[in-house]
């Protein structure tokens, strides 16, 4: 008798239907993914957006990280715009005073129009907002928009033809599907679409137990939020604590979700213990894993600590540092743009930016920046026809991102002067 287990089985050649024909495929519904999808209908093309949960938002509101950080320099100066903006503000659009229990801030007043700017030097131009609400708020945008929406639908594989994208191949309820296109955006935060068209890719393997959830104490919805201490780095050093976790490993997934919910009881035991008097439960859970970083491009360029505060010609957005104030770095087509595959963009936490910025691009308006330009290149391929998709008119691109609202400046990357003091920068 053979009891040699084959370590793989062959599966059945298979004719499968291709279900829809767009002109762009974006994959990935949180943040970077809508931006996308929203900036490439807005130019006038047609736009699949493939999800694999039933909401939109990713980390921001399935996962209840609710912090709409920062699109500032923390010195009054604004660096992100367009979209970023946009997405602000409708994230707390049915928000008319701050809900401090369960985490609710509206954006600061003086961050409105004929606002006191000194003021914007000691507030942040942020929100936190109502993850359900702002849900549906998404939702109506890409309807406005004329986005097509695929809910329960996982990107499995691509086809190619030669360099590029032509088809993707998912799965949900109706089975395995083909859905063609002439312009892709990887925007899943896991940069799936990257690691299957074979594209250079790095894991980050180092994610820690976390959770951003509700309970109800007494009768009121409380944010409650808890984190292993994480290395900013995510390498896994500086007293990050253990276990880690990879995004990428369906085993890690499950292991972390388990994990992440046992620590929660034992969290929400002590908080009985410590009030007895009171009630105190769970009341909402995120829906997906908080792993905040798992898979990103690696292209032969990639954004680091090294480029803060420096111009890029190629520039297609800028960012400031949510952690701290002071720092602000250019983002450059070069690190949304595929090196191996032409047809593909990058958005989102899977940008190229290496190690040393990681934490700063993962950021929900980073991703929006990065999910604007993403769905503007996308669709400028389609509209103009361009042929040679490895040199795009970087010129224009520009131009129709400055006119959607985005911020791009080489001013706008320089230090302000109390940061140069206080931080000892010195302008490249």
């Amino acid at each position: 008798m053979d009891t040699h287990t084959p370590s793989t089985i062959l599966e059945p050649q298979r004719t499968i239907p291709i279900d829809t024909v767009c002109d762009v495929v974006v994959a990935g519904g949180g943040i970077a993914g809508v931006a996308a999808a929203l900036a490439a209908a807005r130019q006038g093309v047609s736009v699949v957006l493939l999800e694999k949960q039933c909401g939109l938002g990713g980390l921001a509101t399935l996962g209840h990280v609710i912090k709409y950080l920062p699109l500032c320099d923390g010195y009054g100066k604004q660096v992100m715009g367009g979209l970023a903006e946009e997405l602000l503000h409708r994230s707390v659009v049915e928000l008319t005073s701050p809900l401090p229990a369960a985490g609710f801030t509206p954006v600061p007043d003086c961050w409105k129009q004929d606002a006191d700017p000194a003021e914007r030097e000691r507030k942040r131009f942020f929100s936190s907002f109502n993850p359900y609400a702002f849900q549906m708020e998404l939702e109506t945008a890409l309807e406005e928009s004329g986005v097509t929406l695929m809910y329960d639908t996982r990107v499995c594989q691509v086809v190619k033809r030669g360099e590029e994208i032509s088809h993707v191949i998912v799965e949900n309820k109706s089975g395995r599907l083909a859905i063609q296109a002439e312009t892709f955006v990887d925007a899943s935060g896991d940069a799936d679409l990257a690691y299957y068209s074979g594209c250079a890719v790095e894991d980050y393997p180092y994610n820690v137990l976390a959770s951003w959830y509700y309970d109800v104490k007494d009768g009121q919805v409380c944010l409650a939020t808890f984190s292993n201490k994480y290395d900013k780095q995510h390498r896994g050093q500086n007293d990050a604590i253990p276990p880690f976790f990879s995004g990428t490993d369906h085993r890690d997934v499950t292991r972390h979700v388990l994990e992440s919910r046992k620590l929660l009881r034992e969290k929400l035991r002590k908080k009985q213990e410590a009030a007895p008097d009171t009630t105190i439960y769970a009341f909402a859970l995120p829906s997906i894993p908080d792993f905040r970083v798992t898979r990103r491009l690696h292209n032969r360029f990639s954004l680091g600590e090294c480029h803060r505060h420096t111009w890029a010609d190629d520039c297609i957005g800028i960012t400031g540092d949510w952690r701290r104030k002071g720092p602000i770095y250019p983002i450059p087509l070069r690190a949304i743009h595929a090196d191996d595959c032409p047809n593909l963009f990058v958005a989102g936490r899977c940008m190229s930016s290496d190690h040393t910025v990681i934490d700063v691009t993962r950021a929900i308006g980073t991703c929006a920046v990065t999910g604007e330009a993403s769905g503007i290149a996308a669709a400028m391929i389609v509209k103009d026809r361009i042929e040679n998709r490895r040199q795009l008119p970087i010129e224009k691109l520009q131009r129709l991102l400055k006119e959607a609202g985005a911020l791009i400046h080489p001013d706008l990357v320089q230090p302000h002067p109390k940061a140069m003091e206080e931080d000892r920068l010195v302008p490249a």
